[in-house]
């Protein structure tokens, strides 16, 4: 296993000075990484595409910078030449290149123009970065054959019995652009989940390809690295510390993928593995995940093979020797926060439990502008049982928590509930035409979101979303919206009294008492 590295997910709206970024970097190196990917999408600033570089972008400098800092760790690119493109998509400059307008995450394969941006970015990278591997991308491209134009080389394709027309498509963007990068002198590196579903793109790639294979959820050997491994590809496992799926990081979970990951690797002498980590915006922090990153690194350094037998139920796990042992050695108050957050959370069940998507509490609360998302789904759990444990733990964590980030982090998992709260007090007033009550229900939840754009003010400071100071703002104000929206309809004044799902809604009409946007949803196309 040659290979060990983690990748820190800069795409989704981090904003780390050099001097942060250099800390990560001293940290890998500590834990016994030799590599670091720095996962890109818009978040590097390509000298090519000076219109998608947002503020907070890494610059060629700091690659540069850090390079020369670091000269015995490998700093890898994770740059998108297909999808998770968004970034670049959804600017007016970049909306040229999208497979189909506003919407999804994929370029179009068949536009000329972004084939032509592709090799700028791959020429960008190769400049600036001098690792040997450059990371291409090219996961959950499910857009492909969308539009009228692919759709057509698709069916071509299958004219031919027993061609996937998908993968022909797939393969040519991503085997011209690979041998780019290997004619270079570097070896390109791809992940593996599109080439599980069409595995004769695989023919068009060239073999000194790197096959990075994500498995979240399970350990590799149970999917898709033989096809790879047959074929002639060296491959890199890929954990994942569970941060997307949890208000902070599930930790058993992640402790269990990353020894899985491991004990695969050696086994069936894959060219190493690579510890994810996904999405610390929505009120993360990377910062309270560094020890979590640490003690990865030394699972992956470790001479052990554990042999214990792969684990089929993750949602069952409650143990996390060595992911917390990484916590004690900080302090034993940092192991206790970690030990509340990253385990007993789950025990409060409903949506604190293990799962396989984004976590509903972020989402509903901060990701759609309209904070009462988490009142209509969730509020059940988080005003009744579920709720009342979870509140007892972040009480208790916060208690604990060593430092400002890790305050934050369980500060905003309590501000969540006490709002959902505060709805549904203000719903019950509602509903019984009690304004005055109502309107006073639901006004302390101004200060949750006050709170909360304090604590994202502090993270994007230590390098964390900038996005997030705003989604509290934009909460907060939809929140002076409802109140003001409670004096002017509260009274029946309408003629009918809106449903409360209806009032706190951002697109809500007076005198559309049938709701024809919702209930009309061609309106949106």
């Amino acid at each position: 296993m040659s290979l060990r590295m983690w990748t820190y997910d800069l795409a989704r709206e981090q904003s780390p000075s050099c001097d942060q970024i250099s800390n990560f970097c001293s940290l890998s190196l500590e834990a016994g990484y030799n590599a670091i990917g720095l996962y890109l999408e818009h978040r590097f600033a390509y000298p090519s595409t000076p219109w998608s570089h947002g503020t907070g972008s890494i610059t060629p400098e700091t690659i540069r910078s850090l390079q020369k800092e670091f000269s015995d760790l490998q700093i890898i690119p994770f740059i998108n030449l297909l999808g998770h493109l968004e970034g670049l998509l959804y600017t007016e400059e970049g909306q040229q290149y999208a497979e189909s307008r506003f919407e999804g995450m994929q370029a179009c394969p068949s536009n000329p123009e972004f084939f032509k941006l592709c090799e700028k970015i791959v020429d960008d990278t190769l400049a600036v970065f001098n690792s040997e591997i450059i990371h291409i991308g090219g996961d959950e491209t499910r857009q492909l054959g969308q539009c009228p134009t692919c759709a057509d080389r698709v069916a071509n394709y299958e004219k031919t019995p027993g061609v996937d027309g998908k993968a022909q498509l797939y393969g040519e963007h991503f085997g011209v652009l690979a041998k780019t990068i290997a004619s270079a002198g570097r070896r390109p590196a791809l992940w593996g989940d599109m080439f599980a579903a069409h595995p004769t793109a695989l023919d068009l790639i060239p073999r000194e390809t790197l096959i990075f294979d994500w498995q979240y959820f399970s350990g590799p050997t149970e999917t898709a690295p033989t096809p790879f491994i047959d074929k002639g590809f060296d491959v890199v496992f890929c954990p994942t510390l569970h941060t997307y799926n949890a208000t902070w990081l599930h930790l058993p979970q992640s402790e269990a993928n990353v020894r899985d990951h491991v004990r695969a690797a050696k086994q069936r002498n894959a060219f190493g593995v690579c510890v994810t980590t996904w999405e610390c915006a929505l009120m993360g922090s990377y910062e309270t995940i560094k020890p979590a990153i640490k003690g990865a690194g030394r699972i992956l350094s470790s001479s052990e093979l554990f042999e214990d037998s792969p684990c089929v139920d993750y949602s069952s796990l409650r143990e996390a020797p060595v992911l917390l042992r990484a916590y004690l050695d900080q302090s034993e108050r940092y192991e206790e926060w970690a030990r509340l957050m990253g385990v007993e959370l789950q025990e409060a069940g409903g949506m604190f439990q293990f799962g396989g998507v984004r976590s509903a509490l972020k989402a509903r609360l901060l990701l759609y502008s309209n904070p009462f998302l988490l009142w209509l789904r969730n509020r059940e759990d988080l005003c009744g049982e579920v709720g009342d444990k979870a509140l007892d733990i972040f009480q208790r964590a916060i208690a604990f928590a060593p430092d400002p980030s890790s305050r934050g982090v369980s500060e905003f998992g309590r501000g969540a509930i006490e709002f959902v709260r505060f709805a549904e007090a203000c719903h019950q007033a509602y509903a019984k035409g009690e304004v005055g009550n109502a309107i006073a229900a639901i006004t302390p939840a101004r200060q949750v979101f006050e709170n909360m754009m304090r604590t994202a003010k502090a993270t994007h400071y230590r390098g964390g979303s900038a996005a997030d100071i705003e989604r509290c703002r934009v909460a907060r104000e939809h929140v002076d919206v409802v109140i003001r929206r409670l004096k002017q309809f509260g009274d029946g004044s309408l003629g009918y009294l809106p449903s409360f799902e209806m009032l706190t809604h951002p697109q809500f009409i007076p005198h559309d008492q049938a709701g024809w946007w919702l209930i009309n949803r061609w309106a949106n196309e």
